[in-house]
């Protein structure tokens, strides 16, 4: 977006799976009816396989399609070791079925970052203008600014409402705990647009949204598809860069046919999510046996019993993502911010609910119309991390992916529950510890720095333009070249970087 608004011709190259034509086709169905007008049948085209149990929810798949997943393991060949991070060849990537929560960073969150949160500002508004934004004028603000010039509203669940009131009622108090919170900050379409409809609460979010409320990459290189200075082409498998005097050479192969295919351009940007990037960084600078780290952001969950109960949450029309977002500074809890979603009732939680209560599962209404969902996040300075190493294979190779633990994790986390429960009355609910899930590092999908930007870069390392030392007209912009990971949602980050890069570096040179 940022090169094409400088004028640049540029060529994407891309796997580009896309969801199966007979899921497309039902969808496409679907969103020409009201939800009232949904049959069994229309619903069990776009839920699919995925179920959740009592160990809590899968990976999550889109209209109950894996196609996000597919192919990797033949096409960018990775092992995993403790690990639990999956890489995406799809249109679109991971932002088919991520949770598009959206907050930028606070500097003192990124003080080994070479560039500042105002370094990314204008960056940040930039990415809003095409993403939409749903958030609230709340005191997330004073540390969080939205940077989107008319942010929209969604409407609260009915849980959300009661645990809001509940913070609100306690605010002052919080505030001097060193807590923030308020309306979760999602790239939604609240309100019909020229994009689309906005969200009619149709409670389908976590299986995927029929209208396209949710924000989707795949839908702004579809739109950028009418630019004439912008060519998008499919079925490429990227594995190596070479740097010459005036080009970047960049070879692969076509992903159907396996047949060799080379591409010259005056400069190259790199996004191809943290597994291909490594594979592609390492192999084109013939790094085998070397491992570099990928930093994560631990991911945990855990239920919170509200005390009140909101009736018949079953039959609710509501969004089913984040509902609400809880920061937390505390020096005793941890060095950097705590980010934490609260997800009310969804089918999924639902599902969850009856599963574990197993034989007791008459009670499941009781606890569906009580239960909250709290996911957390902790700077990747207290998580665990993972050791991504190039690995020959005979005249091939693949990735190794090998988790390192962080001793100074589950202690985070643990600080973490307690100060909740030290709070339970102004939370108006009980946090339950002994159902507290440590997920595998990488399960969160926050990770990256695996090549990180500095001022003046080390092997293996890049400059604040992206570029790996000794290259000139390579640009890694994907989450690989950030720094570290800050526990507020990556996504909204990387995009306003990748933004960054591509404005500072664009000419009218073809691309």
């Amino acid at each position: 977006m940022a090169l094409l608004a400088r004028g640049a011709s540029v060529t994407m190259l891309d796997a580009g799976l896309e969801l199966e034509k007979d899921k497309a086709d039902a969808v496409r169905r679907i969103a020409g009816k009201k939800p009232e007008r949904w049959t069994p049948q229309d619903l069990a085209a776009i839920h699919g396989e995925m179920h959740a149990g009592a160990k809590g929810i899968p990976l999550k798949r889109l209209f109950g399609s894996d196609f996000p997943y597919r192919e990797t393991a033949e096409l960018i060949p990775w092992q995993s070791h403790g690990a639990d991070l999956q890489p995406s060849l799809a249109l679109g990537g991971l932002s088919n079925v991520w949770g598009a929560a959206m907050l930028p960073h606070r500097d003192r969150d990124i003080r080994d970052w070479p560039i500042t949160h105002e370094d990314l500002a204008p960056h940040y508004q930039a990415v809003t203008e095409f993403t939409s934004l749903a958030a609230g004028n709340d005191d997330l603000k004073e540390w969080f600014p939205t940077h989107c010039r008319e942010p929209q509203v969604l409407r609260l669940s009915g849980q959300a409402e009661i645990l809001l009131k509940n913070l609100e009622a306690h605010r002052e108090p919080l505030r001097n705990r060193g807590w923030r919170f308020g309306r979760a900050r999602v790239a939604v379409r609240a309100q019909d647009g020229p994009r689309g409809p906005g969200c009619i609460y149709c409670r389908e979010c976590m299986s995927g949204c029929p209208y396209g409320c949710i924000y989707n990459s795949a839908d702004t290189v579809r739109e950028m598809q009418a630019n004439p200075r912008f060519h998008y082409q499919r079925d490429v498998i990227v594995t190596k860069l070479q740097e010459e005097k005036d080009q970047i050479v960049i070879s692969g192969f076509e992903r159907k046919t396996r047949k060799p295919l080379t591409f010259n351009a005056g400069r190259a940007y790199l996004a191809a999510g943290v597994i291909p990037t490594a594979q592609i960084l390492l192999r084109s600078q013939s790094v085998y046996d070397r491992p570099v780290l990928l930093r994560d952001s631990q991911y945990f969950l855990f239920p919170l019993l509200l005390a009140r109960r909101k009736r018949h949450v079953q039959a609710e029309q509501l969004y089913t993502l984040s509902q609400l977002f809880i920061e937390l500074d505390q020096p005793q809890l941890s060095a950097h911010t705590v980010h934490l979603q609260l997800y009310t009732y969804s089918d999924i939680i639902g599902e969850a609910v009856r599963k574990t209560l197993g034989p007791l599962k008459v009670l499941a209404p009781q606890l569906e119309d009580r239960m909250v969902i709290v996911q957390g996040y902790i700077h990747s300075a207290e998580s665990s991390s993972i050791a991504m190493t190039l690995r020959r294979n005979g005249e091939k190779d693949f990735l190794e992916l090998a988790a390192r633990k962080n001793p100074a994790t589950r202690p985070t986390v643990k600080r973490v529950v307690n100060e909740l429960l030290k709070n339970v009355l102004r939370l108006g609910g009980a946090v339950l510890p002994p159902m507290l899930q440590m997920a595998e590092p990488g399960r969160g999908f926050h990770n990256g720095a695996s090549f990180p930007m500095r001022k003046d870069p080390a092997e293996l390392e890049t400059d604040i333009l992206g570029r790996p030392r000794g290259w000139s007209r390579l640009h890694v912009v994907d989450a690989s070249s950030l720094p570290s990971v800050p526990a507020t949602t990556i996504t909204f980050s990387v995009m306003a970087n990748a933004h960054r890069i591509g404005w500072q570096t664009s000419t009218s040179e073809s691309l």
